[in-house]
């Protein structure tokens, strides 16, 4: 497997590049910005892009997403419960002083039990609400490795005062999806350094028993 993992944009949203070396074929996981960035990646692995997966639909995460999309043809994919963010794009970008993206347009909704590949690498979807309502993550089981937007963080988890998000329901997703694989399972977080789902069990504070957010 080819991964690449860069972070972009004002807020370093870790984006993904998941490469097939036999194939060619790719996937980009959240081009929130830096397209430039993506683009010299996919050439330098010699890389055809299939599909841009958003884990959810903030503009850190989305935002490149229109422009990825024009320069490889690859179609884009989220979860509709995150539609309605995608129109308040303009109104995100003046949260943290980014330009307006423009509108997204969207190909496929993916939820839990969908598949995403890239050449023989296949990630099944785990649909998390929590931190928006249309959150999602990336389960490549053989090889034990998770993409958790911003769900599940080293140390932390997503916050939930933003529009969309609940507390209930992200522990829910993390207790009920994410802590069920096993504890090998390398996680890639939307924001910051790697972790592991064994570490994140042993002493995430929020992932302790009887937390209440």
């Amino acid at each position: 497997m080819i991964h690449e993992i860069f972070p972009v944009g004002p807020i370093q949203c870790n984006c993904s590049i998941i490469g097939d070396e036999s194939t060619h074929e790719a996937m980009v996981i959240d081009p929130g910005d830096e397209i430039e960035t993506v683009l010299t990646l996919l050439r330098k692995h010699n890389l055809q892009v299939k599909q841009i997966v958003i884990t959810h639909a903030h503009i850190d995460h989305v935002g490149g997403a229109m422009k990825l999309r024009a320069a490889t043809g690859a179609p884009i994919l989220l979860n509709q419960n995150d539609y309605a963010l995608l129109k308040m794009l303009d109104e995100q970008a003046k949260w943290i002083g980014m330009a307006p993206p423009g509108a997204v347009e969207i190909d496929q909704s993916v939820s839990t039990g969908d598949t995403v590949k890239a050449g023989s690498h296949v990630a099944t979807i785990l649909h998390t609400p929590g931190h928006t309502e249309g959150s999602i993550c990336l389960h490549f089981a053989p090889e034990n490795l998770l993409l958790a937007g911003d769900t599940l963080f080293a140390g932390s988890i997503g916050r939930t005062d933003l529009p969309g998000g609940n507390s209930n329901q992200i522990l829910r997703s993390l207790h009920d999806r994410l802590l069920t694989l096993p504890d090998e399972t390398h996680v890639i977080p939307g924001h910051g350094p790697e972790t592991t789902i064994g570490e994140e069990r042993e002493s995430n504070p929020y992932l302790q028993p009887g937390v209440r957010l």
